[in-house]
């Protein structure tokens, strides 16, 4: 299944969940009722930027929104993983492990091209996220604090506050990301 499928099926039960009509539900997101409508018919690859404000006006964690389900032993084939981008493609961000009750996380796989930025909506109250380089450089900007990171170099900040991401260098850079949400 395709991830545009996924999304679509996702973001319509947790609608109706909720006991949303598509008005209170574009109200409670700041995504408009025709592209909510045409998310969960399938007929749009939302953005990153989409699906993150989904995600906090529904109060739910951005993997659920992106995953199908879970198993007892999950093995993520990069090479089978679809991004979702933003930023002409230059960020892409594969979501690996799913948000769990149990665990309280989710983890990224992120890929910035030279060039490449993603400026990230707040996160839910209590979210933390951690951020490893594992190849090239990044700046991150941290409520308005600018941090500069390398390969091997790591950082956790509070998620719900503005934040960014940029590949300043020339070298793709390659970063694992976890966001944790506490209870």
């Amino acid at each position: 299944m395709d991830v545009t499928s996924i999304v679509a099926g996702n973001a319509r039960r947790f609608r109706e969940q909720k006991k949303l009509t598509l008005e209170a539900a574009a109200a409670a997101t700041g995504v408009s009722r025709s592209m909510l409508a045409q998310i969960e018919r399938g007929e749009v690859n939302p953005t990153i930027s989409v699906l993150w404000k989904i995600a906090n006006g529904y109060k739910v964690s951005f993997t659920s929104l992106v995953e199908n389900g879970s198993e007892p032993v999950s093995v993520i084939r990069g090479a089978d993983t679809a991004p979702l981008t933003e930023d002409d493609g230059r960020y892409q961000n594969y979501p690996v492990f799913a948000f769990s009750e149990k665990t309280l996380f989710e983890t990224y796989r992120i890929v910035i091209q030279p060039g490449g930025a993603l400026s990230a909506q707040p996160h839910l109250n209590g979210s933390e996220e951690y951020i490893t380089v594992f190849a090239g450089r990044v700046e991150i900007t941290v409520g308005g604090a600018l941090y500069h990171l390398a390969e091997g170099d790591s950082i956790r900040f509070q998620g719900n506050v503005p934040h960014s991401y940029r590949n300043p260098g020339e070298e793709t850079a390659r970063l694992s990301m976890i966001i944790f949400y506490s209870r």
